[in-house]
């Protein structure tokens, strides 16, 4: 057993360290049971020291973890077997006070979603659908039990991951989350709060969010999210982020911005379109906003414990709100492989204030990635890579080598190798592989496609 030590502090972007990319549900178990305390001694005994994870939200529909009911809630389907229910419990008491400002329209929302089956929010009846008073505490009544008893899940999610994060922290490993930038239409904070968000009057939504075309899609990505009616939520104090945010903590050392480039400007696209090709960008408050958790989080101290999703289309602005808040960036290995010099995923260009992967949860695997090249690319990528006379060391007589594998896997594997050496000596603070990458797998462990809905997010490993 390695012996105890403390996890980094929260703010501590600056200490050099390594860690692995892993979902819960990518596991054996995909649940948070025992094969989280062999997957953290395991992370502790190869010298890593951060775990990142996805959101660990509730799916709305399908398994993507960034389209939730809830942005506070966590997956049910985490734990196998919950304790039976005890009224008396004190720390449960104690949970829902604390927790009183997401937890009940959580609840109440997933018991009328279960008393309308499953129908989204804004296609149940007006009472229900607006939150009419009376109408609320007839279902209050009526399911006073199941929401006692959805409350107490959302309890035990809490308590074990908490039992983790002290576990982790004994290791000296941080816990390193993702927060999206959007919510889902069919959620509770949307039903909640239809007043923070960009909808008409029968709560649908008028603008959709989503990216341009880019590397992943040629016709953009239409996400489908609402957008935030940010003047209703200045004019709140920006209270649902600071609450968020805050939750958040309560799990995490380090939190991913996913989007990050949408808190400067967000694609705007009509609700109408059926892609994401046409939209505008529109200028959004990031910096009120980021100021406004400063303050309300650590007294306007200048680090916050965020890392800034800043992939796809990034303009100087966006660079300039990252750097004003002193966040670190992203840079993903697979992107450096192009023409232009001042790309800033080639491992040259990276800087201190940066996230290296070799690629992401959007990404192929590595090994993937490679094999999908054509050869013209391939050979670009190994002379980059300046891999030819270790290949000649590889393929003496140009056969399957001596131990299953062919020479072209070979190959894929030591471009995985390699790609994972200039992460790792790459002059990044933080370093982070997909456990794919860490086994050398190929596509068909690649955990999302964006832009497609089927067959995402089932990944698990052995």
């Amino acid at each position: 057993m390695t012996s105890k030590k403390m996890a980094v502090t929260p703010a501590d972007l600056q200490q050099r360290r390594a860690g692995v990319l892993l979902h819960p549900t990518s596991l054996p178990s995909g649940m948070l049971d025992s094969d989280v305390e062999r997957w953290l001694q395991l992370l502790a005994d190869s010298g890593f020291s951060v775990w990142q994870v996805l959101p660990l939200c509730e799916p709305q529909h399908g398994l993507s973890p960034y389209l939730c009911s809830s942005t506070f809630a966590m997956n049910t389907a985490l734990l196998a077997d919950f304790p039976h229910y005890d009224e008396n419990d004190s720390n449960f008491a104690g949970f829902c006070r604390q927790q009183q400002f997401w937890l009940d329209d959580y609840a109440l929302f997933k018991v009328l979603k279960l008393h309308f089956n499953d129908t989204c929010w804004y296609e149940w009846p007006q009472q229900w659908k607006f939150r009419d008073p009376e109408a609320l505490q007839l279902v209050r009544n009526q399911y006073e039990q199941t929401i006692a008893e959805l409350k107490w899940q959302q309890y035990q999610l809490y308590r074990r991951w908490q039992q983790i994060r002290q576990t982790a922290s004994e290791m000296g490993i941080s816990l390193f989350g993702d927060l999206p930038i959007f919510v889902g239409h069919d959620s509770a904070d949307v039903w909640a709060h239809p007043e923070w968000f960009l909808l008409d009057e029968n709560g649908m939504m008028e603008v959709v969010s989503g990216v341009p075309p880019d590397y992943f899609s040629d016709t953009g990505q239409r996400w489908g999210n609402p957008h935030y009616d940010w003047h209703a939520m200045q004019q709140d104090g920006y209270t649902w982020w600071l609450n968020r945010i805050r939750y958040h903590l309560e799990l995490f050392e380090l939190l991913r911005i996913d989007h990050f480039r949408g808190l400067e400007a967000a694609w705007m696209i009509d609700a109408s379109c059926e892609t994401a090709v046409d939209g505008h960008w529109e200028k959004m408050p990031g910096d009120a906003l980021l100021s406004t958790i400063r303050s309300g989080l650590n007294n306007g101290l200048e680090q916050l414990p965020f890392v800034a999703e800043d992939l796809g289309i990034i303009t100087p602005e966006v660079t300039a709100l990252r750097k004003k808040y002193n966040l670190p960036g992203m840079a993903i290995l697979q992107f450096g492989f192009d023409e232009f010099e001042d790309n800033p995923h080639k491992p040259q260009n990276i800087g201190e204030d940066t996230v290296v992967y070799t690629g992401t949860h959007d990404n192929d695997t590595t090994k993937g990635w490679f094999n999908s090249l054509d050869d013209h690319v391939k050979t670009y990528v190994l002379d980059k890579l300046e891999l030819h006379d270790d290949i000649h060391d590889l393929q003496p007589d140009n056969h399957v080598s001596g131990n299953g594998q062919d020479t072209a896997d070979l190959v894929a594997d030591l471009v995985v190798d390699t790609l994972i050496s200039n992460a790792m000596s790459s002059r990044a603070n933080i370093c982070i592989l997909p456990m794919q990458d860490c086994l050398h797998l190929g596509s068909e462990a690649r955990m999302n496609l964006p832009g497609t809905v089927s067959d995402n997010w089932k990944w698990k490993f052995q």
